[in-house]
């Protein structure tokens, strides 16, 4: 069995500008605007929800089988992520775009000029997941996370089709899709993850309450930042699981990280209470780190940090499948 992770695959280039961006600005001739900013630094950061997820995963000693469209300028990142236990070899490499690009720079006011290109990413919709399925076994799961709208819409379509279980993650896509394109990413999932606003988004776009969602997926997991996470099942009281705390640096990927966790568990054979906490124990790595994949995860460390959150028991159930390296 295997567990596919089809989602974008970016990267982040982060600069910042000592000054104010305001300062150069003549707000009566913007429609003639040309300026440009010295920078003092640059930070390439590596992302896209499909390798942060992937990444985390073999963190904790799972394969994943990241999906998703970059370029030919993908080869050092995929031997980073090679070289952490992820399998790349279905990662569709464009003939003629570069792998999708955040460009931002950030004034001492906080103030951003950002773009975003999303290159390769446009060719998710090309990828067939059965050559996928034939190459790496029947899949546990297919999570299908953020990426291009009709490569998430044809990878949940086929998941269907062929009775693949898949998870729904469509994130940051519910911003910009109407509910025709919602519903057709939620509907049958095995698993719907979101946070709490999202939760609510997707009532709102899709037209479905509460309990019609509960109807048409598996298992809702709604993480709650500081306050830990909810899973609902239909008929079943709601299971909540406390944050593991720590200090806060950057909340980006801290999302994926807990879905990682919680894929994790489910593929060890863990309980839905226990996946929780293993995707809130990831999560805490995240977010106290700069960067979406810069954590490093120990055996003794992840298990000190879960016992002290849920407890000897608990740990003592997590343990024998860890096998963080």
């Amino acid at each position: 069995m295997s567990l596919l992770i089809a989602g974008s695959i970016a990267t982040d280039h982060l600069m910042t500008f000592q000054g104010k961006f305001a300062d150069s600005l003549v707000v009566e001739q913007l429609e003639k605007l040309s300026v440009s900013f010295l920078v003092d630094d640059l930070e390439i950061r590596r992302g896209g929800c499909g390798p942060n997820i992937s990444f985390a995963l073999a963190t904790l000693g799972v394969t994943p089988v990241l999906v998703g469209a970059a370029g030919e300028d993908f080869t050092d990142y995929r031997t980073w992520l090679e070289g952490r236990g992820v399998d790349c070899d279905s990662v569709r490499i464009s003939a003629d775009k570069h792998t999708a690009r955040f460009v931002c720079t950030t004034d001492q006011t906080m103030a951003q000029f950002a773009s975003f290109y999303p290159g390769a990413m446009s060719e998710a919709r090309e990828i067939d997941l059965v050559p996928v399925v034939e190459r790496v076994g029947a899949p546990d799961h297919v999570l299908v996370g953020p990426d291009d709208p009709d490569g998430m819409l044809r990878h949940t379509a086929e998941c269907r089709e062929h009775g693949y279980p898949f998870v729904a993650d469509p994130g940051q896509q519910l911003a910009f899709g109407d509910g025709e394109l919602i519903r057709g990413l939620v509907d049958g999932a095995a698993i719907l993850f979101s946070n709490e606003y999202e939760s609510h988004l997707i009532e709102q776009k899709t037209g479905w309450s509460a309990e019609e969602i509960l109807d048409r997926v598996a298992i809702q997991v709604v993480t709650l930042s500081k306050d830990g996470a909810r899973v609902l099942r239909k008929g079943e009281d709601p299971i909540e699981v406390p944050a593991c705390l720590v200090e806060a640096a950057e909340p980006t990927g801290v999302g994926d990280a807990f879905r990682a966790g919680f894929l994790a568990a489910l593929q060890w054979g863990l309980g839905l209470e226990r996946a929780a906490q293993v995707g809130s124990t990831m999560a805490s790595y995240v977010v106290e780190t700069v960067g979406t994949q810069e954590y490093t995860v120990t055996q003794d460390g992840f298990l000190e940090r879960f016992t002290a959150t849920y407890g000897d028991a608990a740990a003592a159930e997590v343990a024998p499948h860890l096998a963080i390296s």
